[in-house]
């Protein structure tokens, strides 16, 4: 018999499917127009945080850049039917990021080195970014050029990063470095349901099981005093229930915050986590809303949470209708002005949610 629990993650894989179909379709030949973020908030992003050449400027870590930023640049772009820094962008990314021996990227530039890449490794969740935002634009703008290098990413995101671990199919973070003897560490904020929904109806291959096994985990893995997500967690080769990863702290923080925002955005803010971000993020026992929370100690970030926090909680918690979101205008750093464009994104494009 099938839980409750595998019934509604099922629920969720056909509605995105569904989604998914209208966009590797085409809009056009459907008859549909495509949805239309805030036009406003991706130019004062771009104004802000791109190069001329195409390069994302992380203001926070140093001005480096990342395959990250890179990724959330090309769905913005494609989002907002801007071909020109598109390409821009994607010429960027390939010529100073992608590895030579694979289709991959490597996650981190840096600035005034001798080396701008120093560590070759990928992120999963940039490369899962560029290789959607990639698929879209080749059916937005009828180029298959571009499908084949979706595909090639796809493929070697599969080869190199996503393994079997006691019967869940799990997204590594990377390539290499989080598998050990006796486990494996995983971020659950890497699982981007509506890009991997996307490419199981485009690509094919083990993307539904990652969209399955992943809303699994988020079911399983919350702690705390409101059972919130951790930015890290730890899977026993043996089965079992997740647990905080060993070696990175025990919080809902700056990764963690990401979970709810890709749930939002592909209509399932019912899912537990999202609600329990919300309830942390909208809790009334203080005089503001911290940005962060330790689950052993129940120690709170001593700074309320900023735009992007109020952008994400504010998605999560109308799951339909209208939602006033904050500006970019409003971000201190090119994280938070980030995920604050992409909540915008998601707004236009969110699926109803799945009650």
């Amino acid at each position: 018999m099938v839980s409750s629990l595998t019934r509604r993650s099922f629920a969720g894989l056909a509605a995105a499917f569904a989604w998914s179909a209208t966009r590797t379709t085409g809009h056009a030949e459907l008859g549909l127009s495509y949805p239309t973020p805030n036009p406003g908030e991706w130019a004062l992003f771009r104004e802000r945080f791109m190069t001329p050449g195409g390069r994302i400027v992380d203001t926070g870590n140093g001005n480096s850049s990342h395959s990250e930023g890179q990724g959330w640049a090309l769905l913005m772009a494609e989002a907002h039917d801007d071909r020109a820094t598109f390409d821009r962008v994607l010429a960027w990314t390939r010529r100073e990021l992608k590895r030579p021996y694979d289709s991959l990227h490597a996650w981190r530039w840096m600035p005034n080195r001798p080396m701008a890449v120093e560590d070759g490794n990928n992120a999963a969740d940039g490369d899962i970014f560029i290789a959607w935002a990639v698929a879209r634009a080749a059916r937005r703008w009828n180029r298959p050029e571009l499908q084949e290098i979706s595909a090639a990413i796809c493929a070697d995101l599969v080869r190199l990063c996503v393994r079997e671990v006691a019967g869940r199919t799990v997204l590594l973070p990377a390539a290499a470095g989080f598998e050990r003897r006796d486990h494996v560490v995983v971020n659950p904020s890497y699982y981007i349901f509506p890009a991997l929904a996307d490419l199981a109806a485009s690509a094919g291959g083990p993307w539904m099981d990652l969209y399955r096994d992943g809303l699994l985990l988020l079911q399983e893995a919350r702690f705390g005093r409101w059972g919130l997500p951790p930015d890290w967690v730890q899977l026993s080769r043996q089965g079992g229930r997740p647990t905080p990863a060993s070696g990175w702290a025990p919080r809902f923080s700056y990764d963690a915050m990401r979970v709810p925002l890709y749930l939002a955005w592909g209509g399932l803010a019912s899912e537990p986590a999202a609600r329990a971000a919300v309830a942390f993020w909208t809790w009334n026992g203080l005089p503001y809303q911290p940005a962060w929370t330790e689950f052993s100690s129940e120690q709170l970030a001593s700074y309320p949470m900023g735009p992007a926090h109020r952008a994400i909680a504010a998605l999560a918690q109308s799951p339909a209708g209208p939602v006033a979101l904050p500006s970019v205008r409003d971000a201190q750093d090119y994280y938070t002005a980030a995920l604050t464009v992409l909540s915008h994104v998601a707004l236009a494009e969110r699926l109803p949610s799945l009650a």
